[in-house]
């Protein structure tokens, strides 16, 4: 009697153990879905922010190459003289 008594408890934990763990498992697939959208934005983020620097740095060489050109049309000036006005 004590051994059916048991094993009933067994069995029941265990179905608790199966219900526990398949409920469990169908809550991965949306987060497995969720992770790879993650990963997919994270990747996204990454290749914007090279984007960004980038632009930065042709910013930076635009405004570099537009300070030595208005230097140099400065000396054009002051080598032309008054006459150039």
């Amino acid at each position: 009697m004590v051994l059916w008594v048991v094993l009933a408890a067994v069995l029941v934990g265990l179905l608790v153990l199966v219900l526990s763990a398949a409920s469990l498992m169908g809550r991965l697939g949306p987060l497995r879905r969720a992770a790879m959208t993650l990963l997919r934005r994270q990747a996204e983020v990454e290749n914007l922010r090279s984007a960004a620097l980038s632009l930065a740095q042709e910013a930076d060489t635009l405004r570099l190459k537009a300070e030595i050109t208005q230097e140099r049309l400065a000396l054009i000036k002051v080598k032309s003289g008054p006459r150039g006005r």
